[in-house]
């Protein structure tokens, strides 16, 4: 089948991407596999996608083999061509804005990644302070931050693959949010993290606010499978899933979990491995978890699989609100004003929580082989926050597998990817990616989900 596709040459809007040196320029127009221009075609190609119902990278890059781009350096400035682009990303010849922001927003963070982080001895990313410093420096050079604001952003995390019912459930709750004059930030693709930007802005606009912001947080593996959502104002490419997860947590005040899949089991594991940290115990974190009165056994499921692993502890650490939008911002606005109190009578800042205490083990890159993925320590005899950091790195591998290009490949040449340890852990992780397959939350509608993993009990 023949997509229809587009050619064009499209300029950055003023002030949106300073001028590029020569050797940036020239690391973008390296085709080879050491070059950076792999990386920028497949995160370009993902949001000119948007709108698109395809959760599948590996076919998105299939289904545009022909696809280049090319950054043109002029004595004004730079320009991108493009060539075979998606057609849907053009209204009668030209880019939609939104997605032409989104573009030069990838452009600006592999370039800054490439070489203000990786190649700047001043990050020791060996360290867990180095790698903060860079997460910092990331959004800070994407502009995001927001030093003369009081604590107001609510992350949504949540599926890409829910019923129209969760979707609907989020938006409300977005809407709510943004009456109170909350902003949103979420993964920046479709189903939950597309319906509370889009309820905050209406709520935003009722309001008369002005400057909301939607900011989308993605990573080059996971964003052609959830290409940024149209509400998105604020793009940011983080170099690797690690980085993004710490980005959520240190920018965001509070974090409202909807409905999803592995990926959103992998992130609340995330956060409460992180907030099992004694040197978290005292920290206000305010964290809901909520649907409509139809996903109330999904969250019974992970409750009672977060009681089986990590414990009453962490159990104390979130609030499940089921069916009741209004409260949920009720009780989200209450905790932002206590993470404000706490900022205030401690010192930190109110845009990047420095205070937050990560272990390294959730900061270091996790590469889903089925090597690792077999090796994995699920096993209930180590300390409770790194069995959360092995258990995230398990869900991360299946979104890989079910998502992700490389991962899809590795699954296709090397089968599937093996899953041990603890029976009773392997018999709650069972029943509960068997509650995602059923639900169909792994895949969006119209597909067969082909398990990309398999548990060894």
């Amino acid at each position: 089948m023949k997509y229809e596709v587009i050619d064009a040459v499209i300029s950055p809007e003023e002030g949106r991407l300073d001028i590029l040196s020569k050797a940036e320029v020239g690391k973008l127009l390296d085709t080879s596999q050491g070059g950076l221009y792999k990386v920028f075609r497949n995160c370009a190609l993902a949001v000119l996608n948007c709108g698109s119902s395809i959760d599948d990278g590996k076919e998105l890059l299939e289904r545009y083999p022909s696809f280049a781009i090319r950054v043109v350096q002029e004595q004004r400035g730079i320009k991108l061509e493009l060539k075979g682009a998606p057609a849907h990303a053009f209204v009668d010849g030209k880019m939609i804005k939104g997605i032409k922001e989104h573009l030069f927003a990838v452009l600006r963070d592999i370039i800054y990644v490439s070489d203000e982080i990786y190649k700047n001895p001043l990050f020791n990313l060996e360290t867990s302070q180095g790698i903060s410093d860079a997460v910092f420096h990331i959004l800070r050079n994407a502009n995001i931050l927001r030093p003369m604001h009081n604590p107001n952003l609510v992350v949504c995390w949540g599926g890409h693959s829910i019923s129209r019912k969760e979707y609907d459930y989020s938006k409300q709750v977005g809407h709510e949010l943004g009456l109170r004059g909350l902003d949103i930030c979420t993964g920046c693709g479709p189903g939950a993290m597309k319906g509370p930007m889009k309820g905050a802005a209406i709520g935003h606009s009722k309001q008369r606010i002005k400057q909301g912001q939607y900011l989308g947080i993605s990573e080059p593996g996971i964003i052609a499978a959830e290409s940024p959502n149209p509400i998105v104002n604020d793009l940011v490419i983080m170099p690797d899933i690690e980085k993004r997860l710490e980005a959520f947590v240190r920018t965001g005040h509070g974090i409202v979990v909807f409905p999803g899949g592995a990926g959103t089991a992998e992130e609340i594991l995330y956060v409460l491995g992180i907030l099992l940290h004694p040197d978290n115990e005292a920290m206000p974190f305010p964290l809901i978890f909520t649907g409509p009165d139809s996903a109330g056994e999904y969250f019974e499921q992970i409750d009672r699989f977060i009681a089986g692993t990590l414990g009453p502890k962490a159990q104390q650490r979130y609030r499940i609100i089921i069916g009741d939008p209004r409260q949920v911002a009720i009780e989200m606005e209450a905790g932002i004003r206590d993470v404000r109190a706490f900022r205030k009578s401690t010192g930190d800042a109110y845009y990047f929580n420095w205070m937050l205490r990560i272990d390294k083990v959730f900061q270091t890159p996790f590469a889903p082989t089925h090597q690792n993925m077999k090796n994995l320590a699920l096993h209930k005899n180590q300390e409770t926050h790194v069995l959360a950091a092995n258990l995230r790195r398990m869900f991360s591998g299946i979104v890989a597998g079910n998502v992700k290009d490389e991962g899809i490949r590795a699954v296709e040449q090397y089968g599937h990817f093996e899953i041990q340890g603890d029976a009773g852990i392997m018999e709650l992780m069972d029943a509960l990616l068997a509650s995602f397959v059923e639900q169909h939350r792994m895949k969006l509608p119209g597909k067969k989900y082909e398990p990309c993993y398999r548990i060894i009990q």
